[in-house]
């Protein structure tokens, strides 16, 4: 991949030994000393890094542990955002999900070593949503030796990466200067929004015997830190994820007399754009990340090189708040349930034996153009307000929550080996096993209905809190007060989620040098992963079905300065939630130990195998000024799922806990001893045909691609070069498309339907094109520009009634009959995008700067924009080294883009159609506003070997907004507070 040059032939050797990935270099020429590359401060380490780049045949990015040492950066995440081209999705002020060249991170592929790691998730919802993309959270930036961007593809990378692949390297003791050498650091973090500081350890010791044969790393780490964010949103039950729109028809309250002085009728207002609620949430928890990392290398010769690596990280990350959300809809349309049911068979409003509607007064109406062209109108600001004289009714809810054992785990071991059998030939072997663990124990709660006379509300833009406040409700407190005002537990549900996965891979590689003209070598590999994931609820069994209030013990308010950074005027920012103690030994007084088995919840459950098998050829080709490699990857993926699958109900007995299992003659494979969310309460008569039973109905599939791709590098001369690159890569589809449970099934006069996946989506294709011009104009600079391409085959639309089937039983006459399938299907996506890099030293004054910006246009073929995809994105960072001290300010900027999971439901309306004033238009979907992030970082040399550093991310204390269907719908807006962390590292 890399042209023969000192540096390049000096990076070759310290990565040779990633047996998945290229060669890096020709063979150093026998007799011929290697040169020694010495890096140390941000100055060298930018060297370094642009040696890689300039000398790769591929068009990469770069990033080393020096680049990572003095950046502000926490987790690798954090560090790879730095790289044109490259964008994160952030939880906490804390980069997790890495996306690549515009796309969603589900199409990136990030190995370790050269193969695939597994990773949980701490975060319930992304345990449950199964997606691909991998999260960075729990690897800490201190394992990297060097990651290394590939934006074109090659045949001898691993299969996976449809946007690009992200390979990081970790250390290798032999490659240590001293026998024994190693780095202490001790701190502290402190989290400026919960006002707590935390410890911050890590340690690692390198140590090789006398001949330089044998050597041993040894890594741990345990850093914590307190996290908390304070939102405001649309959040409200019963309709439309908090907008939709007024409808005289059903909301009787609004009347021409009711809109006396404004000078609007009751029929100008249908068709207006409503929020459903002005809701506020408080969230406060741990990210407490332990682990380590150890590396064995034998190296007797210079023809035999084996090493072993072992990695583990575990996160805590338990998590409590509360989320304090109004019931506009419920109020307008004359309900009264206390979980905020708007349907109508809801339970009606009632004050003095009339049904009642709220009104709309003091309206102010704004126009707005949707993303997609279409004018609408929204209700800004408005009070809505019970007419005179109602008593209390229902105005909202507040629902509190606790993650009790939330947690995610990410461990491998790999063994790999290269042997030059002679001069011509070389070989290399990978062996890996990898397992990742997303679980929350128990994600506990209460709700309460809140009772009122009217809510107050003003929009006040994106990036400002509306100002909002309840009529006639109260104080923010649990209980309800003599008039009937006030807050009523109503709610309570617990329930758990894990989800594993695991892969298994073998990996040999063999490159025989040819030098016959052009050819220079030819590389060739086979490949094969054994994949599994398996994912599902489990919920405790309630002692009884009467509701226990839960009392005043534990209640805490909200704090004293919850919302400051969130702007707006006058709103409701008060609340109430429980601590995480009281939570759980309410919970703990509620429920009763069954058995594993009862607390099943099978609807929930992925259960899938994936095995992949490919095989390659790669020719590397130099000549005169021109290098470059040409060559083909088949690949072969079989997908079984075992797929949830309904049993009409009353067709099997299930299994009372404790009893022997139950047998189904009607279907062998029922799984009776689940108990799937029905009730056993104390002293209440077991019913075994309660509730839906499942059986897992088996799919296998298999998809054969062939990948070819090219890459050519031109010297213009030998500081500027030119690069092409044309490849196919493949990426695979999420595993909740393809192996969801399904739903409920419905038969009526248009036919038979059930939700569920859709195994027949084969994998995704890009067609890409890539053409790059640097020029490194001096040292430790740079300017280059890249141009690319994308045409995508297969990118998922949700949502869509698909050609597959299931037979399953038609509920009215219990015939079996053929049901389609409410699933996803696919079509094709375009992404055109243009990268602009630009870095330089300011002569030897020490001080210098680094930037990018990129932009990635997509279209997908139904119009809508490609979720988690942003036009634009950059970088902007100055620095100052000498021989004392360093610094580093960086901004980061992400441009808007549709923040939707993921990995969405495959039966989601996300990419369906919504009816507004009786035209259909795309359904709207959720877009996180554009952002700009400000970090620093510092070090003082004490001494030769002690080191004083300093970090600190978010100093601006960024807004992160999100909208609909245009910036007039704002949707939510939330602040997580600056950090900052202390360190001092012995380096011995």
């Amino acid at each position: 991949m890399f042209k023969q040059t000192p540096v390049a032939a000096a990076v070759s050797m310290a990565l040779w030994s990633l047996a998945a990935m290229p060669a890096f270099a020709q063979q150093q020429p026998s007799g011929e000393a290697m040169q020694t590359v010495q890096v140390t401060g941000i100055r060298a380490s930018m060297a370094k890094s642009l040696a890689v780049k300039q000398n790769a045949t591929a068009n990469v990015e770069v990033i080393t542990a020096e680049d990572v040492g003095k950046m502000p950066d926490k987790n690798l995440a954090d560090s790879l955002q730095r790289l044109a081209g490259v964008a994160v999705r952030t939880d906490y002020d804390e980069a997790e999900k890495v996306s690549m060249r515009g796309t969603n991170p589900d199409m990136s592929l990030i190995l370790f070593n050269g193969h695939t790691v597994s990773g949980g998730d701490w975060y319930v919802a992304d345990q449950g949503s199964s997606s691909r993309s991998t999260s960075l959270s729990l690897m800490p930036s201190s394992v990297l030796n060097q990651a290394i961007v590939y934006k074109t593809s090659q045949a001898n990378i691993v299969d996976g990466g449809l946007a690009g692949t992200i390979n990081v390297t970790t250390r290798k003791p032999l490659a240590q200067k001293e026998k024994l050498s190693g780095v202490i650091s001790a701190g502290a973090s402190y989290a400026e929004l919960p006002g707590k500081s935390a410890p911050d350890l890590s340690a690692t010791v390198n140590w090789k015997n006398d001949a330089g044969t044998f050597g041993v790393i040894v890594q741990g780490f345990a850093e914590k830190r307190y996290v908390r964010r304070d939102s405001v949103s649309r959040f409200a039950y019963g309709t439309s994820s908090g907008w939709d729109v007024i409808n005289t028809t059903t909301m009787k309250g609004i009347t021409d007399e009711s809109l006396a002085g404004t000078g609007l009728k009751a029929a100008d207002l249908n068709g207006v754009r409503l929020p459903g609620s002005m809701s506020s949430e408080f969230v406060e928890g741990v990210r407490d990340r332990k682990g380590g990392m150890f590396a064995l290398q034998f190296k007797p010769n210079n023809d035999l090189d084996i090493n072993m690596t072992g990695f583990h990280s575990s996160m805590n990350a338990n998590n409590h708040g509360r989320l304090t959300s109004g019931g506009i809809y419920s109020m307008l349309l004359g309900k009264n349930d206390p979980l905020g049911g708007t349907s109508a068979t809801a339970i009606n409003t009632n004050s003095n034996g009339q049904q009642v509607f709220a009104q709309i007064r003091n309206p102010v109406i704004v126009n707005e153009k949707t993303i997609y062209g279409h004018d609408l109108r929204v209700l800004k600001a408005a009070d809505i307000v019970f007419p005179a004289g109602t008593t209390p009714q229902f105005v909202g809810n507040s629902e509190g929550f606790y993650r009790d054992g939330a947690n995610a785990t990410s461990s491998f071991l790999d063994l790999d080996g290269k042997y030059r059998v002679n001069s011509d030939l070389t070989v290399k072997g990978l062996v890996s096993v990898t397992r990742g663990v997303g679980k929350t124990d128990r994600d506990a709660g209460t709700t309460f209905a809140r009772y009122g006379t009217g809510f107050s509300y003003a929009l006040n833009g994106l990036h400002d809190a509306p100002d909002s406040h309840y009529i006639g409700a109260g104080e923010n407190v649990p209980g309800l007060n003599a008039d009937g005002s006030g807050y009523k537990m109503v709610g309570r549900a617990a329930s758990g989620i894990k989800t594993t996965d695991k892969e298994k891979s073998l990996q040999l590689d063999a490159e025989y040098r040819l030098d016959k003209g052009v050819f220079q070598s030819l590389e060739t590999g086979l490949r094969y992963s054994d994949h599994d994931r398996v994912s599902g609820r489990f919920g405790p069994a309630f002692k009884s079905g009467t509701l226990a209030i839960q009392g005043q013990q534990g209640v805490t308010p909200y704090p004293d300065d919850f919302g400051d950074g969130l702007g707006g005027g006058n709103w409701d920012n008060s609340g109430f939630t429980y601590s995480p103690e009281a939570v759980k030994a309410y919970f703990d007084s509620q429920t009763k130990v069954t058995s594993p088995e009862f607390e099943r919840r099978v609807s929930s459950e992925i259960d899938m195998r994936e095995r992949q098998t490919s095989g390659y050829v790669m020719a590397n080709l130099e000549w005169e000024k021109m290098s470059g490699n040409v060559g083909v990857r088949f690949v072969r993926t079989q997908v079984n799922a075992q797929i949830a699958t309904p049993i009409p109900a009353g067709a099997c007995d299930r299994t009372e806990p404790g009893k022997p299992a139950t047998t189904c003659a009607a279907y062998p494979g029922a799984i009776t001893t689940a108990g799937d969310a029905t009730s056993f309460y104390d002293g209440a008569v077991f019913n075994p045909k309660a509730g839906i039973m499942y059986y897992k109905a088996a799919t296998d599939r298999t998809f054969n691609n062939a990948l070819p791709s090219m890459n050519l590098r031109y010297e213009m001369d030998k500081d500027m070069i030119v690069r092409f690159g044309a490849s196919k890569t493949i990426g695979r589809q999420n595993y909740n498309v393809l192996g969801a449970g399904f739903g409920t099934p419905v038969c009526d006069a248009n036919g038979c339907r059930v939700t569920g996946p859709n195994p027949d989506l084969k994998p995704l294709t890009a067609k890409n094109l890539d053409l790059s011009w640097a020029w490194y104009f001096a040292r430790r600079s740079m300017v280059a520009v890249n141009a690319f391409h994308s045409k995508i085959d297969g990118y998922v639309k949700t949502g869509a009634t698909g050609t597959s089937t299931v037979d399953l039983l038609d509920p009215r006459d219990q015939t079996v009959k053929s049901f389609a399938i409410n699933s996803s299907s696919q079509q094709g996506a375009k992404i055109n995008g243009l990268e602009v890099s630009y870095e330089q030293p300011f002569g030897e004054t020490g001080f210098g700067f680094t930037s990018n910006v990129s932009r990635a246009k997509t279209k997908v073929d139904d119009g809508r924009p490609m979720v988690g995809a942003s036009d634009w994105a950059g970088n902007l960072g100055g620095y100052y080294e000498n021989d004392v001290m360093s610094a580093r300010l960086v901004a980061n900027y992400r441009g808007e883009y549709v923040s939707s999971s993921t990995a969405p439901s495959p039966t989601a309306n996300s990419q369906g159609l919504s009816i507004i004033n009786g035209v259909a238009m795309p359904t709207a979907p959720t877009i996180a506003a554009p952002v700009t992030t400000l970090a620093f970082s510092a070090s003082y040399n004490i001494s030769q070997n002690l080191v004083l550093s300093f970090n600190a991310t978010n100093l601006t204390d960024a807004k992160r907004a999100q909208y609909r269907y245009s910036e007039e719908e704002p949707q939510k807006l939330d602040v997580s507070g600056r950090q900052y962390y202390l360190n001092l590292r012995y380096k011995f």
